[in-house]
């Protein structure tokens, strides 16, 4: 991230320009300077998410309530110093940095290969130099802040320029991230999140002002310097000619690394030429002048000009694909929505028509378990039915939304085109302006079928009458999951639905004391599959207008990876249910009727859910044998497959896709959630 080497440099090559500062000072000398407004520190929360995530287990999923507890933390360390937060996610990613993103992407499934292989050779959980967010992290920290009752926003153009420009629009204290962009942009001070210590508030500054004096050069010239460099707009190898030609030009007078070479050279740039455009003077293709300008600008905020470009202009605004097609009160709502850090990805679809997904914990090897990008298709499909307009024949147009999905085997070459799936009710979809702004008794309804309708459950109102939202959440995901994945065994079911009743009783401390004697691949694949698969299920929720709350629908709720890992463990070396439910007679019970409610449901649509106990240990079933996968054979991932356009099950989908009956009647007797009100205020200091 940032700009390439730059980081480096200043910590080993110029300690000088990274200086020690106190939070708490900080925060008193600007309160002194500016006694009408808070002490505001700008919060890069994607940069922090390692930070952050300080739980010792991580491989089986994440320990999602201490990780609530740890964010706590954070936020009550700043309070207790005066000083307010305000926390920027990355909203979506532009195309000009699309490269970029697919080879970190492909480089982090290298680093999930070898995690993978050290739980099967070690049979626990690799060292924190291996360590890989759990998935989904990113996603839930946006609801997880905002349940603290934090300012929390999410950009809808690159994030680096939005933090920027709010920090120096709303008159803040500082950038608190880990991106060496900050740096580059002329904005309020840049401070180092790796440093920060909670216990004294103390970090590094990355003085901007420190190092342009010691390359000698002016704040203006920092983008230039950036792009030749390598930035993720400009890739590293596109201007290498231009700082090997530095480099041979400042080694005749003094032996010196890469920057100060490029440095020097934007310095005789200046002194070299009687205007402004020094820059004209390099010669450079037409198509590396291009980025490079495009480069530079992209760190111009508003009403900031350069030397060295002929006009300086903003980025301009995302333009809607769905502009002509939708009302301008759902597209507003949606953008609200999405800025304010209230829904998920919605407004990816309605406005850039692409829905990423980053990487999660998926072995390559595994052959019975589909990766998550094609197991949630078809629910991705009837989101996308619910969200895009169904236009008169006469348009002879088909909207289709481009899935960055990131698995093992897929290339990442182009995006997959995948199109709406109608959802399979009694009566024609309700459109969204009245899933969104519908007020009356009925449209209540209506939300909690549309939602069921995404998982093919509709039908399943009034089993599930009776169940809070979290339970809800739960049983939708495994019945789904027990339905489309062919190899989902009862031990797999149990293992789901004990952990989700426990956890419900126990704190985060508690949670923390779970031993899990060996690590297994398949509970680690198992544990990430629920995390993706709750955030389609905040999809669905968000398309539909809130039937549920959506801080019931959290992980925290739902789900912990350590405590599902022990589970599963039991389940499959044949313990009794008490056992399973820690011998408490009341979550029995309740774990007993939602296992009925699972396998009822599974019945009503014809399949049977066999016993496949694996009696894991390290690796090998209680006989002694290595266990073999049997089923299908490993998904296909081969260039045709990325290149059909997606209506309907792809062929490595075939035997997991279900094709439900007939629905029964809408009941319609389910306690909901307020509905979704319209959109609110705009963000503070942005059009």
């Amino acid at each position: 991230m940032g700009v390439k080497g730059l980081q480096y440099f200043m910590e080993a090559c110029c300690p000088e320009t990274c200086l020690p500062v106190d939070l708490r000072q900080m925060a008193a000398a600007h309160a002194k300077a500016h006694p009408d407004s808070t002490a505001t520190v700008v919060v890069d929360a994607m940069a922090c998410l390692r930070y952050w995530y300080q739980c010792h287990a991580w491989v089986h999923g994440g320990q999602w309530k201490e990780y609530m507890h740890l964010l706590e933390e954070f936020v009550g360390a700043f309070t207790a110093a005066g000083l307010r937060l305000v926390f920027f996610f990355d909203g979506t990613i532009e195309e000009q940095k699309r490269a970029e993103w697919v080879k970190r992407r492909l480089r982090v499934n290298q680093d999930i290969a070898r995690v993978f292989q050290y739980v099967k050779n070690h049979h626990q959980q690799p060292d924190r130099e291996m360590f890989c967010l759990p998935s989904g992290l990113a996603t839930f920290s946006r609801f997880a802040l905002k349940s603290l009752g934090q300012e929390t926003w999410c950009s809808v153009r690159e994030v680096d320029y939005e933090i920027a420009q709010y920090a120096l629009s709303n008159n803040c204290m500082c950038i608190l991230g880990q991106d060496t962009d900050f740096v580059i942009y002329d904005t309020v001070s840049y401070l180092s999140i790796a440093k920060l210590r909670l216990d004294n508030m103390t970090t590094v500054q990355f003085c901007r002002e420190k190092l342009c004096h010691i390359l000698k050069l002016q704040k203006s010239d920092l983008p230039l310097l950036a792009c030749i460099l390598g930035n993720d707009v400009v890739p590293e190898q596109q201007l290498q000619y231009v700082r090997k030609n530095a480099l041979t030009s400042y080694g005749k007078k003094h032996q010196g690394d890469k920057v100060h070479a490029v440095a020097d050279f934007i310095s005789r740039l200046h002194l070299n030429v009687d205007g402004t455009l020094g820059f004209s003077l390099v010669h450079l293709s037409k198509a590396d002048k291009e980025v490079t300008e495009k480069g530079m600008q992209s760190y111009l905020l508003p009403g900031q000009t350069s030397p060295w470009l002929d006009c300086s202009l903003p980025p301009p605004e995302p333009v809607c694909v769905m502009q002509k097609y939708m009302n301008a009160d759902i597209l507003q709502a949606a953008k609200e929505k999405h800025v304010q850090a209230e829904c998920f990805m919605i407004y990816n679809v309605l406005h850039d028509g692409v829905v990423d997904c980053s990487n999660t914990l998926e072995d390559e090897e595994e052959v019975e378990l589909p990766p998550q990008a094609i197991l949630y298709q078809p629910v991705r499909e009837h989101i996308y039915s619910i969200l895009l307009p169904a236009l008169p024949d006469s348009y002879d147009h088909t909207f289709t939304v481009k899935e960055w999905f990131v698995f093992p085997g897929n290339p990442l070459k182009e995006p997959i085109k995948v199109g709406p799936r109608l959802l399979n009710l009694p009566e024609r979809a309700p459109d969204l302006a009245t899933l969104w702004f519908g007020n009356d008794s009925e449209v209540k309804g209506v939300r909690l079928s549309t939602f069921l309708a995404v998982f093919d459950l509709q039908d399943f109102t009034e089993d599930l009458n009776h169940l809070d939202s979290p339970l809800v959440a739960v049983i939708c995901f495994v019945t789904y999951v027990a339905l489309q994945a062919k190899h989902l065994s009862l031990e797999d079911i149990d293992a789901y639905l004990s952990q989700a009743v426990c956890i419900r009783y126990k704190s985060y401390s508690e949670l923390q004391q779970t031993r899990v004697p060996e690590v297994d691949p398949r509970a680690v694949q198992l544990g990430s599959l629920l995390l993706r698969g709750l955030t389609y299920i905040i999809a669905a929720n968000s398309a539909c207008g809130f039937p549920f709350p959506m801080s019931e629908l959290m992980p925290w709720k739902t789900f912990d990876g350590l405590l599902f890992h022990s589970k599963y463990l039991q389940a499959h070396s044949g313990c009794s249910k008490e056992e399973l439910l820690e011998g408490n007679p009341a979550w029995t019970t309740l774990f007993l009727s939602l296992r009925e409610l699972v396998l009822g449901a599974c019945r009503r649509r014809g399949s049977t859910i066999p016993s496949q106990p694996r009696r894991v240990q390290h690796g090998r079933p209680m006989d002694g044998k290595p266990h073999r996968a049997s089923g299908p054979q490993p998904f296909s991932t081969s260039d045709q497959y990325y290149r059909q356009q997606t209506r309907g099950p792809p062929p490595c989908m075939q035997g997991y896709v279900h094709r439900p009956r007939s629905r029964h009647p809408n009941r319609r007797r389910y306690h909901l959630a307020p509905r979704w009100p319209q959109y609110q205020n705009q963000r503070p200091g942005f059009n």
